[in-house]
């Protein structure tokens, strides 16, 4: 009975078996088929195409992230990244500030661009003899982190922050697209946010190009024409109100441009359907202003914890609660040290378990 048990085993497995046994075949005609091409070589080229099939795949499966992600795709900048090569160097130079919008942003209601002065159009007499600008603004900030605490040194070499790059502040941001970007992602997957905004710009094909819609244009829309594309009811409303503050010019690109922190915080958390996390991840991302920091951002807050050597699966397994991995005021004490340059400091602390630092320790 044994020895029956164990054939009935044998042979209960004839899938493996068949797949296992088809491939030596595959391989046996493919060397026939090299030996015949040899005396007959008119049947050399029926071998590419294969080849060609095999090729193609890794291709269709990459797909690149977006260049400046919104506060709705800002999760990605929190998941491991591979190390990115340093971009070429952007044509023009502008006059940048740490304090203050180093973004090219793009007026919604014109077009217009609103930016800081190109470093070419200061007269030698007025301009400065050591000038920040989108040239050089990432590598200060780069360095005053490693001044300030030496065991940044690993995660400043191993990740190149594109948002502060030249060109990464050389791209044009249009604020209300990318506010409204994140009002429609809010507690919609990835997928769902972006079908849900395609249908959104088929109301407005009248709009060239594939531009984002004028707020104006938004404005004039009923909310219930605005939920056709998918939008829940207070969305809706958000948007709409929204587009009525670029309208009436409570909010316009100016503005955000020169005010200050505290001023754009004030502005965009006083606008319905924003809140204060979605709003820092807009100054960071959009404006790209260089002293954000988010302490309600689990992800900052364990990066941190890690970065000082704390267990993060054992503060993890224990619970705590909102800061289970490190308390607001450590959280605040820290990131202190690294102002101007706190939005910095955030980008790497969303990286540092993915960088051995205990060589710096």
């Amino acid at each position: 009975m044994v020895t029956t048990r164990r054939s009935l085993r044998i042979s209960a497995q004839p899938a493996p078996m068949t797949e296992s046994s088809e491939k030596p075949r595959l391989k046996a005609t493919g060397r026939k088929r090299k030996a015949t091409a040899v005396q007959d070589e008119p049947e050399v080229p029926s071998t590419p195409p294969p080849r060609k099939r095999a090729q193609g795949k890794p291709a269709t499966l990459a797909v690149p992230p977006p260049k400046t992600p919104t506060p709705a795709a800002a999760g990605l900048f929190a998941e491991p990244t591979s190390i990115t090569k340093k971009p070429r160097t952007a044509a023009v130079a502008r006059l940048a500030n740490p304090k203050l919008t180093n973004a090219t942003l793009l007026s919604p209601e014109t077009s217009r661009l609103v930016t800081s002065r190109d470093v070419d159009t200061l007269s030698p007499s007025k301009a400065p003899q050591a000038k920040t600008t989108t040239e050089n603004i990432l590598k200060e900030a780069c360095d005053y982190l490693v001044k300030v605490d030496p065991r940044m040194k690993p995660l400043v070499e191993s990740h190149h922050c594109r948002v502060f790059s030249p060109e990464g502040l050389a791209e044009k941001i249009d604020p209300f697209e990318n506010l409204s970007s994140g009002i429609i992602s809010q507690q919609v997957s990835g997928a769902a946010a972006k079908s849900i905004k395609a249908k959104f710009l088929t109301l407005f094909e009248e709009q060239p190009g594939n531009r984002f819609p004028h707020p104006s244009q938004v404005a004039a829309k009923s909310t219930d024409e605005l939920r056709t594309a998918g939008l829940s009811q207070r969305k809706a409303e958000y948007i709409k109100g929204l587009a009525e503050k670029f309208v009436s010019g409570e909010l316009s690109a100016q503005m955000l441009h020169d005010a200050s922190d505290a001023e754009v915080m004030e502005r965009l958390i006083a606008v319905r359907g924003l809140g204060k996390w979605s709003v820092e991840m807009f100054a960071f991302f959009g404006l790209k202003r260089m002293d954000v920091f988010s302490l309600g951002d689990l992800g900052v807050q364990r990066g941190m914890a890690a970065f000082v050597g704390r267990d993060i699966a054992k503060l993890k397994a224990k619970g705590g609660g909102k800061w289970k991995y490190m308390s607001e005021q450590d959280m605040t004490e820290l990131s202190a040290k690294f102002s101007p340059y706190r939005s910095l400091f955030m980008w790497y602390m969303w990286r540092v378990e993915e960088t051995d630092i205990s060589t710096m320790e």
